[in-house]
């Protein structure tokens, strides 16, 4: 398949934070979010891929690569920058967040953004969590190493409390991978305040009345594939679709067809 040559933008949100999107294709205006450490590059596959059918934008995040970071942080003004790029894409736009970009993609269309149709893959709840959990011991480690400047060492407790083998981590860190990753580092915090205390948000999911499909892989652990169940559950028009043999990590050429497939009927 021939690869478009995206068109670059910038919008400014609310607050005046520049934030900064690419767009391909033609067709119905359909926006990608990332999640945690991911950039709009890190969507760029997909978008490649939906591009025949859609235009489809992708954008730095607050804080991440071209966007601004803006002043302090907080959660509705991340939903005020998915506001901006929806208002500079059209009307009836559709919407897909990955992971914990699937969470703010939730907060977003339950604020009341004018989003038709609504897809996430796994946002990353805790079937297990309670409503009055006080934040994982490894939080506030994470802060306490960006607060000290040390991304590579707040990616590595970040990347261990994900699951992943040391040895795993140790080779990331000689590969030209991690100076990119290190280079968002310090947005972490910015997912773990989207996400709340893990706890799947069943008043405001019940909030939002458009069409929403949640989807998770057939490979993922069994508690992230329960987490997307009672999303689904929990929305009034949520629907719930599981890719045989997917992870996490979802491939661009089996979740591509499957989000077609969504916005277009």
């Amino acid at each position: 398949m021939k690869k478009t040559s995206p068109t670059l933008g910038k919008v400014h949100s609310r607050d005046g934070t520049p934030i900064a999107y690419e767009q391909r294709g033609e067709g119905p205006p359909l926006i990608l979010v990332g999640g945690a450490l991911c950039t709009g590059a890190t969507d760029a596959p997909l978008a490649e891929l939906l591009a025949p059918h859609f235009t489809v934008v992708t954008y730095d995040r607050r804080g991440r690569g071209a966007s601004g970071a803006g002043g302090r942080y907080t959660v509705e003004r991340e939903v005020e920058d998915l506001a901006a790029v929806i208002e500079e894409s059209g009307t009836d736009v559709c919407v897909h967040g990955t992971s914990s970009g699937g969470g703010l993609a939730l907060r977003a269309a339950a604020a009341g953004l004018p989003i038709t149709q609504l897809s996430v893959y796994e946002p990353p709840y805790s079937p297990a969590a309670r409503v009055d959990q006080k934040p994982a011991p490894y939080v506030a480690l994470l802060d306490e190493l960006l607060a000290r400047g040390e991304r590579g060492e707040a990616l590595a407790v970040f990347l261990t409390e994900a699951g992943m083998p040391s040895e795993t981590i140790a080779n990331m860190r000689r590969a030209p991978l991690w100076s990119a990753l290190e280079a968002v580092a310090h947005t972490l915090p910015h997912d773990h305040a989207v996400m709340g205390n893990g706890t799947v948000p069943t008043a405001l999911l019940k909030g939002v009345g458009i069409p929403v499909m949640v989807v998770d892989g057939g490979a993922s652990p069994p508690w992230m594939r329960e987490a997307a169940a009672l999303v689904s559950r929990a929305l009034p028009r949520g629907r719930h679709r599981t890719l045989t043999g997917q992870t996490h990590e979802v491939a661009p050429h089996v979740l591509a067809p499957v989000l077609e497939d969504f916005f277009t009927t």
